[in-house]
């Protein structure tokens, strides 16, 4: 039997109480955030730290990218013809869609490892 994960549970991260859970939360954790945090052992010795400053990090991305979608026509009308400001709300339609499932990602994965179990609904 297969260990069950809710809807959005990112690929390549073991379900919690599996082998190797943590390990493979932590690399796709890590994979989330500047580089530069992985010269942080304290956030290998204490993953759920890393998800917090995760969820931290994915939440700016998404509020930047919300931002960006809400000024992009004022700030950039005078320099940017109406196909191209069409394109730019595009990306950041398809990027706030995927920073927002990967937000929800983060929190599974931060539920996971406080402990956290799934049960299928029914």
């Amino acid at each position: 039997m297969t260990a069950y994960v809710p809807p959005g549970w990112p690929s390549g991260v073991h379900p919690p109480g599996t082998e190797r859970f943590e390990d493979t939360a932590v690399a796709w954790l890590f994979d989330l955030v500047p580089p530069e945090y992985r010269r942080y052992g304290v956030l290998r010795r204490y993953p759920t730290v890393l998800s917090r400053m995760a969820r931290h990090h994915v939440a700016a991305d998404l509020e930047a990218a919300r931002e960006g979608f809400r000024t992009a026509r004022a700030e950039l009308a005078d320099t940017v013809p109406a196909h191209g400001l069409e394109g730019v709300l595009e990306i950041y339609r398809r990027e706030g869609t995927r920073l927002a499932a990967m937000a929800r990602a983060v929190e599974l994965v931060d539920a996971g490892l406080r402990g956290g179990s799934f049960t299928p609904k029914l």
